[in-house]
């Protein structure tokens, strides 16, 4: 059965990606050591990098992502020697790092006061986010660019993040010098991000390391009331966020006429302009990877509205729900559909 259903085709994307051979790494890489902005892909989604020690090129991606500038960026780097170079490992930190990375597992340490990082990069905050990607293209081009790489997801703040290549050409087009194209990504959310400043271990943001992973290693994790818009201490933690144009109707058990349906489990709900089934069989992992992807298919202005099913609140659904209420549409009434 096809996960998707009466959608139609995608327009052509504006900027051709690249293959991530040497010649392209390199390419990168020479590129990321020009100032310019380079989307790459890791497990989780594509991310739209620059050079981390360059205020010139961390304000390039605030701006090609539009984003307010109180929102600190992820940093990557190539291995925990690297991120030891840059902030103050405690053994908690120690513990995290040589069980998650590299890996979808992002940690939020206090800076080096030599840390050479663009303090644009963590918001004017004496932290700093940072993680080590589990994907061969993504370790590539930090060891052929030798330097930390400050990157958000690549796409506009606050729109769906990209889980293809394809995504990043069709909404950043040539904001970015060029995409290295290494497929769909495996994981298709964004990195847990765990704080480390305080006296307690924080979940900042679920992600693609389960909380019940994490606790298994560190103990029982504490979790920050959702605040407001005021500045984020991390990543990931405006409360509008992931959202597509169109208004999301959370919980869905029924369907207004005009929407699209994004589904979950074998018992889909009937009568949907369109419909996207996140896992036929009621696999979170599986849902997870197809979440970004699915919300940009259905994000048509065809439909007035995205209704989503329930998706339970266990392990990686703890995360895929934390993006689906912040993409949540503050516009409560469902649009006119438009041809």
């Amino acid at each position: 059965m096809p996960l998707c259903r009466n959608i139609a085709s995608s327009p052509s994307p504006l900027i051709a990606p690249t293959t991530p051979d040497e010649a392209g790494i390199a390419r990168a890489a020479k590129a990321l050591k020009a100032g310019q902005l380079v989307a790459f892909p890791t497990e989780t989604v594509y991310g739209l990098g620059g050079d981390a020690t360059s205020d010139t090129a961390v304000a390039a991606i605030f701006k090609a992502k539009g984003r307010p500038r109180f929102n600190p960026l992820i940093v990557h780097v190539a291995d925990k020697e690297a991120a030891e170079t840059l902030v103050d490992f405690d053994e908690c930190a120690r513990k995290l790092a040589e069980a998650f990375w590299p890996g979808a597992l992002t940690l939020v340490l206090p800076r080096r006061n030599d840390c050479p990082v663009s303090l644009l990069a963590s918001a004017g905050l004496h932290s700093l986010a940072l993680r080590v990607p589990a994907h061969g293209v993504a370790l590539d081009l930090l060891a052929e660019f030798a330097r930390p790489v400050a990157a958000p997801s690549a796409n506009p703040s606050g729109t769906i993040s990209p889980t293809t290549a394809s995504h990043v050409a069709a909404s950043l087009g040539d904001a970015v010098a060029l995409i290295l194209d290494g497929g769909p990504c495996a994981i298709g959310l964004e990195s847990t991000v765990i704080g480390l400043t305080g006296d307690a271990p924080l979940l900042l943001r679920p992600g693609g390391v389960t909380a019940e992973k994490v606790e298994a290693v560190t103990g029982p994790l504490d979790r920050p009331e959702t605040g407001s818009d005021a500045a984020p201490s991390s990543p990931g933690r405006l409360l509008q966020h992931y959202a597509p144009a169109r208004p999301l109707r959370l919980n869905a058990e029924d369907i207004i006429p005009g929407e699209a349906l994004l589904s979950f489990g074998p018992h889909a709900i009937t009568g949907a302009a369109a419909e996207c089934n996140l896992s036929p069989g009621g696999d979170l992992t599986e849902a997870a990877a197809n979440l970004f992807a699915m919300l940009r298919e259905l994000d048509r202005p065809v439909h007035t509205a995205i209704a989503v099913m329930a998706v339970p609140e266990t392990g990686l659904g703890l995360a895929i729900n934390d993006r689906l209420r912040r993409a949540t549409n503050p516009v409560a009434t469902p649009q006119e559909p438009t041809p």
